[in-house]
C-alpha cells in the first residue's frame, strides 16, 4: 500500500490538484472562446453592410422597430439581457448617451438570450430609457456575430457597421464612437 501522507500528517492528494487544475483548463476555456472564434467577432463586420433587424419595441415605447427604416441617422445597437451584470451596469451610460445625441442618432437597445418579457419588466429599474426590442431565439444576435454581453454595435447613417465594442463603455468610449459616426 502506498502512503498517503506528507511528513506533517496531511493527507497528498495529487487528484485534487488535477482536478483543480482541469476545472480552471475549462474556466479559462469558456471564457476566451468566445474571444477567439471567427464567428463570435463582430469586428468581422466592420464595414460590411449592417444587416436588417426588424422587431416589436416591448420596453420604452411601442410599435415596430426596422433599421432600413433609420436611414440617414447613425444608430447604436445596444446588445443586452437582465441576467448579465455587466450589460445592469452599463444602462445608465447607454441611456445617458441616447439622451445626448436623441436629436442626431438613434439608440436601441436589443434584448437577447433572455426569456420573453423579461426587458419591460426590468429596463426602467436598471436605468434603461432607450427603447428595446426582443431578440427572439437570438436571430440578430447571430447576425450581428454577438456572442458576448454587453455588445454594442454601432451603424452609419448608410447602413454600415463602423464599429462593434464588447464589454463595459463609458461615456467616453461611447462618445468617441458617436462621433465618428457623426464626423462620416
Amino acid at each position: 500500500m502506498i502512503d498517503d501522507t506528507r511528513a506533517g500528517g496531511e493527507p497528498r492528494s495529487l487528484e485534487a490538484l488535477a482536478i483543480a487544475i482541469v476545472v480552471i483548463a475549462v474556466l479559462l476555456g469558456l471564457a476566451l472562446l468566445p474571444r477567439v472564434l471567427p464567428a463570435g467577432s463582430g469586428a468581422v463586420m466592420e464595414g460590411k453592410d449592417a444587416p436588417d433587424i426588424e422587431g416589436a419595441i416591448v420596453a420604452n415605447g411601442s410599435g415596430a422597430f426596422s433599421l432600413a427604416a433609420q436611414r440617414g441617422k447613425p444608430v447604436l445597437l445596444d446588445f443586452w439581457a437582465t441576467w448579465c451584470p455587466p450589460c445592469r451596469a452599463e444602462a445608465p451610460v447607454v441611456s445617458r448617451a441616447a439622451d445626448r445625441y436623441k436629436d442626431r442618432a438613434i439608440v436601441i437597445g436589443v434584448d437577447t438570450s433572455d426569456a420573453p418579457g423579461k426587458a419591460a419588466a426590468q429596463a426602467p429599474g436598471i436605468g434603461i430609457t432607450f427603447p428595446v426590442v426582443y431578440d427572439d431565439d437570438d436571430r440578430i444576435a447571430h447576425a450581428y456575430g454577438v456572442s458576448t454581453l454587453p455588445t454594442l454595435v454601432l451603424v452609419s447613417r448608410d447602413g454600415k457597421i463602423l464599429a462593434t465594442r464588447t464589454g463595459l463603455s463609458g461615456d467616453a468610449e461611447i462618445d468617441a464612437l458617436m462621433k465618428q459616426a457623426l464626423d462620416r
